[in-house]
């Protein structure tokens, strides 16, 4: 044990001495952490030039959501493996003034002609996955613009069109091709890499693919944000952009039955969130078809162990956490989908008492995989079968009012589509359903005409015991999102950790009969033990995190963390 605590240690150097236990209602670092200002505003993204964004508006006196809006326009460009205008969103949003937390529910929609067949072969067998992707049926009505105009409408103080002055200026100047998205482009394993649109926009005109430090410039893209600031959300959804995006869509094999109407009639979604108390917080998550209920749920069945008594040096603690992850998994992919088409069990699945049930599968040592459940209220529902591949980021942002953002956006896999029109990338959300028809009964995630796909997406605010903001996190990953998360949250109110501290542990995601890791992370030793229980790690087969979180501390200071497996960066004002 002494050893395990040695490695795990020395991948947390340079920060405080790793507690047992958290102390309510704020765990207080033992050392000063890497990320902390005064209560004047903070911006945690994916990139420095996003989060810079981000701070110009805040300094201009714009809110959270105005910053978002920057930020978005601003990783369209340079981050466009992970999300861009043409995908989708899920947004948490707490008012300071007020004190709610509104939902906002950004997420791409099928067209209405889309059947459960729109991933089947001729040959009556689901369509290759990589196939399915690259074609025009891939691509939902795009759903981050509408969702960021709708609550910037709602919540904002600056100017819409002010927004995008940094975006539009870096797409005509040009930016600094970051080692992240130069990988990405020189991948072998990127399939849109072989795209038609992503050859011909990475290509430098000596005929070499774009390289780490190279200038990139996208004046089609600075033109779409011209458009866009001038004329609002509609200049995606109307007009000629949304006549190219239809077209670029019925191009070739697999074409899409997308119309103009379909983007005409797209309205993002907003709600009350989704909070339930934990320990002597409040968390708060989006509504379905985000799986913001199954991290509750796991959060909630670990309060049942003794987790929090253990720490990230404790083999039986990293056990529990495996375990709590794959019955989560277990009743996720049962039941979560559209609420407009499924009926999703919220309240049965988050009753205390089926908690408790659910909680006794998590044991110190792993068991069998674990079977779905039957909560109260359960429709019936068949299996499910749905791929989730890599290409998403998430954003924390609190402006100097007290507002407080937490969003993930994405374009679904890397590069979306591959299709491209305007300098965006088009997402492949749609294959976010479940490809197979045929299973029994449909399942929760079945395609549907103007049905939106299930998602892993969860961007999390918690609420301290008098309901004020105390934290938001969230992360990238496709379905390993929710472990993701799982593991930031207890590793900060459970362990103690700094938001640095707790971000930056080793990543487990279970679900199933599989078990992956950052191995190298958790060193030999502890592999081993996790190995003598049953927790057979191995490499990630997942898309790397990139969490992004930020936290109150005592006297009001802002501690962010972001993930050194990516190129965000958390700042303050």
């Amino acid at each position: 044990m002494r050893l395990i605590a040695t490695l795990l240690a020395s991948l947390l150097a340079g920060c405080a001495a790793l507690s047992a236990e958290a102390t309510p209602p704020a765990p207080a670092p033992a050392a000063a952490p890497a990320f902390a200002y005064k209560p004047s505003g903070m911006v945690a993204a994916a990139n420095p030039l996003a989060v810079e964004a981000g701070l110009r508006v805040l300094r201009d006196g714009g809110t959270a959501v105005d910053a978002a809006v920057a930020v978005q326009a601003v990783l369209g460009l340079v981050e466009p493996q992970s999300s861009g205008l043409g995908g989708g969103s899920f947004m948490v949003f707490y008012d300071a003034r007020t004190g709610k937390v509104t939902a906002y529910d950004g997420r791409e929609t099928a067209p209405q002609a889309a059947t459960p067949q729109l991933f089947m072969g001729p040959d009556g067998k689901p369509l290759n996955f990589v196939t399915a992707v690259l074609s025009g049926r891939s691509t939902g009505v795009p759903g981050a613009v509408g969702m960021l105009a709708q609550a910037q409408k709602a919540h904002g103080k600056a100017t819409w069109n002010t927004l995008f002055k940094d975006a539009e200026r870096l797409a005509d100047d040009g930016f600094t091709v970051s080692p992240r998205l130069a990988g990405m482009i020189n991948s072998p394993r990127v399939p849109q890499n072989v795209a038609p649109d992503v050859i011909a926009y990475f290509t430098k005109p000596d005929g070499q693919r774009y390289q780490a430090g190279d200038t990139l410039k996208n004046p089609a893209y600075a033109a779409t944000l011209r458009d866009l600031a001038s004329k609002g959300p509609s200049a995606l959804y109307e007009g000629p952009l949304a006549q190219k995006i239809v077209d670029r869509l019925h191009q070739g094999d697999l074409a899409s039955s997308m119309t103009l109407a379909d983007l005409k009639a797209y309205r993002p979604r907003s709600a009350d969130a989704l909070c339930r108390p934990w320990k002597v917080y409040t968390v708060c998550v989006p509504n379905p078809s985000s799986s913001g209920v199954s991290v509750l749920q796991a959060l909630m069945m670990l309060e049942h162990t003794d987790i929090a008594k253990r720490g990230p040096t404790d083999p039986v603690a990293w056990t529990q956490l495996a375990e709590a992850e794959r019955v989560m998994y277990a009743d996720r992919d049962r039941y979560v989908g559209d609420p407009s088409f499924v009926k999703v069990p919220i309240e049965g699945l988050l009753d205390p008492a089926y908690v408790a049930q659910r909680a006794k599968l998590i044991g110190e040592a792993a068991g069998p995989a674990p079977r779905f459940g039957l909560p109260k209220g359960a429709p019936a529902v068949g299996p499910d079968k749905t791929q989730e591949p890599a290409g998403t980021t998430h954003m924390v942002i609190v402006d100097p009012m007290g507002n407080v953002v937490s969003m993930t956006t994405t374009v679904e896999s890397v590069f979306g589509s591959g299709r491209m029109v305007g300098g965006f990338f088009l997402n492949n959300q749609l294959t976010d359903f479940n490809f197979d028809p045929h299973d029994g009964a449909p399942g929760a995630n079945a395609v549907a005409g103007g049905k939106r796909p299930r998602s892993s997406m969860v961007p999390i605010i918690v609420l301290d015991k008098d309901g004020k903001f105390l934290a938001a996190v969230g992360s990238p990953g496709g379905s390993a999102i929710l472990s993701y998360n799982l593991k930031a949250m207890i590793g900060v109110f459970d362990w103690g950790l700094t938001m640095q501290q707790a971000i930056s542990l080793p990543n487990l995601v279970a679900r199933g009969d599989s078990f992956s890791a950052d191995v190298e992370k958790f060193g030999p030793e502890m592999t081993a033990a996790l190995q003598a229980r049953g927790v057979a790690i191995r490499t990630g087969q997942n898309e790397t995190s990139g969490l992004h979180g930020v936290i109150v501390r005592p006297g009001g200071v802002l501690e962010g963390g972001a993930d050194p497996r990516r190129e965000g960066v958390a700042k303050g004002l």
